[in-house]
């Protein structure tokens, strides 16, 4: 028998007798990794890691690889003012009576405050919004309690700043359709708005500018207050329930909430294809696609925050999901596949839903305190008591 023969018989015999022990260690070696890193933990081991005010020994999130730029939940800290549009309290006085008023709408019956009630966390409670002559806008109106923090704005990320996404609802057909010179003309008219103008611009001048830069600063102001989750993580330990807590724990592993919902702002300020495209329906909405027409942005719309998430509903760009039952749910199931086609469509253009998106199985008593804890990131709802415009 030749060398070669040899050592082809030795192998043969060497796979025939250790293949069996190869992969009882190898099947060890991966169920002692499960297990390691689905470690199971008590309500009271969880409320003292996470209540500790330190986040470094939190059990470590359960990311998907194409997570990036991660930052974890945590204490929410106030947005910046920009430099071209810096903070003054003039100016957020102007602003918020300009954000109230009706009459920068071409029917002088819509404000801004008419889909952003702060009675309704900041949107309008509705499935989509009523608009100009009773007509249905096209998507939900999104709260705008922190959007100071957001890098770019709406659904679709078509504008850059608050002070770009003001003229927006202004010039839209199917919300205020105002044009932007009579606009001005007419706040100009509006003898009792000079004073406000002196005082956060220095001139009663009028311009689309000013009014931009005003409601912007006082939109920048429109913050959450604290929630009794950013007690519980900043050491009060009694602030959350165990189900909030055990909650909390499935919000950053199992139930993978944490990919898209990071950061102190529970958004991680991009955009994904989460399947709700309503492809082949008569909503079907391209989102992020609308504005860059790149292929891989069909169906992409950005990741909204979801700190007030219990009184910023129905959900989603649609407001199709009227209560929280229904989102954690759709996740759940990995979202199923899209309804079925009413309209005639492109399939070259077919949506690809993120990788991201799993089903996820979690049992009756997980998804319940998944809800509770989206509950537990939410701050009493404010109000604003009336106040007379200028005349």
């Amino acid at each position: 028998m030749s060398q070669l023969s040899a050592f082809r018989a030795w192998l043969t015999l060497f796979h025939r007798t250790m293949r069996p022990f190869l992969i009882f260690i190898l099947s060890g070696y991966i169920l002692i990794s499960a297990f390691a890193f689905e470690k199971e933990y008590s309500a009271t081991e969880l409320r003292n890691l996470y209540s500790s005010g330190n986040p470094a020994i939190w059990p470590k999130p359960n990311l998907d690889t194409t997570v990036k730029n991660f930052s974890d939940i945590g204490l929410l800290e106030k947005p910046l003012f920009p430099e071209s549009n810096p903070y003054l309290a003039e100016k957020v006085k102007l602003g918020r009576l300009l954000f109230f008023d009706p009459r920068l709408s071409a029917s002088k019956q819509i404000a801004c405050s008419s889909c952003h009630d702060p009675e309704l966390g900041w949107g309008d409670g509705r499935h989509l919004s009523f608009g100009h002559n009773r007509q249905n806008g096209k998507r939900n109106a999104m709260t705008i309690l922190n959007t100071g923090h957001y890098q770019r704005l709406f659904w679709d990320g078509r504008a850059a700043s608050l002070e770009e996404q003001v003229v927006f609802p202004v010039q839209d057909p199917l919300e205020m359709a105002q044009n932007l010179k009579t606009m001005e003309k007419n706040i100009r008219k509006i003898k009792g708005y000079r004073s406000y103008f002196i005082e956060a611009f220095g001139s009663d001048k009028v311009t689309t500018d000013r009014i931009q830069k005003a409601i912007a600063t006082f939109e920048r102001t429109i913050v959450s207050k604290q929630t009794r989750f950013d007690s519980f993580i900043s050491g009060n330990s009694k602030s959350l329930t165990d189900d909030e807590v055990m909650g909390l724990h499935l919000f950053r592993t199992k139930a993978r909430c944490i990919n898209c919902h990071n950061t102190p702002l529970f958004s991680d300020n991009q955009f994904h294809n989460d399947g709700q495209t309503l492809y082949g329906s008569k909503m079907q909405d391209f989102g992020l696609y609308n504005q860059s027409r790149k292929k891989e942005d069909i169906g992409k719309f950005r990741t909204p925050s979801l700190r007030e998430t219990n009184s910023t509903g129905p959900w989603m760009h649609h407001g199709n999901f009227p209560t929280l039952v229904d989102v954690i749910e759709y996740y759940n199931l990995g979202n199923p596949s899209p309804i079925q086609k009413v309209v005639k469509v492109d399939e070259s253009m077919r949506p690809v839903t993120s990788p991201i998106l799993q089903k996820l199985s979690l049992s009756k008593t997980e998804r319940v305190q998944l809800e509770s804890f989206l509950r537990a990131i939410s701050s009493p709802s404010q109000k604003i008591n009336p106040f007379p415009l200028p005349e």
